[in-house]
Order: structure tokens, then C-alpha cells, then sequence
């Protein structure tokens, strides 16, 4: 079955060897990358688990640009078709930075803006990101964000879904919210932000199937399962080993399309096929 992975980036070597990544590469085993990793070994790894289109995001933090938004238009470029590109900006300043999301989803093709709150040690309702989501609901492009605690060595607080997402959605009816890493230990908040807020979803990003916490597998199962997407944090995780025990989930036909694919294709805008 055709899948679409909602969270993953293709690093850069500024990216992957930062140092706020240590307590991922120790729980990962992961080691520092020596020189860039090529695009095709991340085609490669999505095509293993029949990942037809990857949402390759861009990194900004207050230090600048992880991943630029130019470096994610060549890794799409250099794909076949396999990665769509998310966009990252410049929190700090907040008219650069609309401008900077107009360039990348007029002139690029992106489909996404994704913001990692714990990056900046701001909460998603901070003023910064308001211009950011009228932007977002204007050009008709999800805004992606972080939820539950942080795994790199930063605070875990701007992760909570309420209040902040809650809020958030209060505020912009219109945006489309994407909540990436599931929440925890926060999943019950999330799961009830989504129910609430028609167009807040969650996806599973760093997580494995058989990790996910009981209530959110209880909630794709049942009223949930056009809320959740599927979504890896490649290349800390792979889609493959992120998948590895969907079946283990019990969860129907329709259930399974709509969690690997349908969902992020009706969220994203992406259409039937890549």
C-alpha cells in the first residue's frame, strides 16, 4: 500500500551533527555524519517501505538555517519525484519571514511550513508565529509543528498541546494544524485538541508502531482515523522501521489507507498519485 511520510528531512551535515542531536544519536546509535549524505540513499530508504512522496522539511533555529529552504528545493529536485519540500523560516523576523513562506510555496512548490517550537524556546502562541499562520491560511498550506516532549537537549514545555495548539486553533479557525511526534506524554491533551478543532491533526513521526502510545492506536482505530497521519522523523528513524509492526495495530482496510496515505494526500493537497 502506497504511503506518504508526513515528517522527515533530508540533513545536512550542519543538521544532523549539531550538538542538540547527542541524546538522539546515543539512543539511536546513530554516529556523526563524515560527509553528506546523498539523496539517493534517502530515496533509497523511502522507497523500501513504499513511500511514494516524503514531505522533506527545512531546519531555521536562531542560528540560522539548518536546512535552507534552497538546500530542500535541490534534495526535491535531485528525488524523481519522491520528496515535496516543507518550509522553515526565520521566526525572528516576522515580515522576512512571511515573505521568505510566499517564496517558497509560490516559487518553490512547497506544500507545508513546519515551525519546531523547542528550537526557538517559544510557545506556538507567541506572537512571532502570528503572522506566520495568516500567511498559512491565506496561501492554503498546513502549518506543522512539534508536540510532547523534546527529545533533543532543549526544554519540553513549548510542546504541550494545551494550551498552546489549543489556543492556537481557537485563534485561526482556517489553519490547518499538523502536530508531529504524537504528543506524549501528553497524548490524551492531544487526542482531545483534535477531536475539538476540525482541522488539527496528529501524525506519528518519531515513533514506531509499536510504540504508539494505547490511546492514540484505541483512536485510529475508531473516530480518529481521519486525524492521524503517518509520519517517520527519517533519518533518525526509517520508514521501514517505523512500519515494521503496522500490523501488529489490527486496523482495517480503509483504516490503513487512510493513516499511510489518504489522510496527509487530503491535508497536504498532494492529489491521488505522486
Amino acid at each position: 500500500m502506497p504511503v506518504v511520510d508526513a515528517w522527515m528531512q533530508h540533513p545536512t551535515l550542519r543538521h544532523s551533527n549539531h550538538e542538540m542531536f547527542e541524546s538522539l544519536r546515543r539512543w539511536t546509535g546513530m554516529g556523526m555524519l563524515e560527509e553528506p549524505l546523498p539523496v539517493k540513499t534517502t530515496v533509497a530508504a523511502l522507497a523500501a517501505a513504499d513511500v511514494e512522496i516524503g514531505l522533506s522539511a527545512a531546519w531555521y533555529g536562531p542560528q540560522g538555517p539548518l536546512i535552507s529552504n534552497d538546500e530542500v528545493a535541490e534534495f526535491v529536485a535531485q528525488s524523481e519525484g519522491r520528496l515535496r519540500g516543507v518550509a522553515c523560516v526565520d521566526l525572528a523576523k516576522p515580515v522576512a519571514a512571511v515573505r521568505e513562506l510566499r517564496r517558497a510555496v509560490e516559487e518553490l512548490g512547497f506544500v507545508a511550513l513546519r515551525i519546531v517550537p523547542w528550537l526557538w524556546q517559544l510557545p506556538p502562541t507567541d506572537r512571532l508565529y502570528y503572522p506566520l499562520y495568516a500567511a498559512c491560511a491565506e496561501l492554503g498550506v498546513p502549518f506543522c509543528t512539534q508536540v510532547g516532549h523534546t527529545g533533543p537537549l532543549r526544554p519540553s514545555e513549548t510542546g504541550r498541546p494545551i494550551p498552546y495548539i489549543d489556543q492556537v486553533a481557537i485563534d485561526f479557525p482556517e489553519l490547518t494544524i499538523v502536530c508531529g511526534h504524537i504528543g506524549y506524554p501528553w497524548t490524551t491533551e492531544m487526542i482531545a485538541v483534535a477531536d475539538k478543532h476540525p482541522r488539527v491533526y496528529i501524525d506519528t513521526s518519531a515513533y514506531t508502531a509499536r510504540r504508539y502510545p494505547p490511546e492514540l492506536v484505541e483512536y485510529l482505530r475508531g473516530r480518529g482515523r481521519r486525524k492521524v497521519l503517518f509520519g517517520s522523523n527519517y533519518p533518525m528513524i526509517t520508514p521501514a522501521q517505523a512500519l515494521e509492526h503496522l500490523a501488529d495495530l489490527r486496523l482495517d482496510d480503509e483504516t490503513t489507507e487512510l493513516f499511510l496515505s489518504g489522510n496527509a494526500r487530503s491535508v497536504f493537497r498532494l492529489g491521488n498519485q505522486s
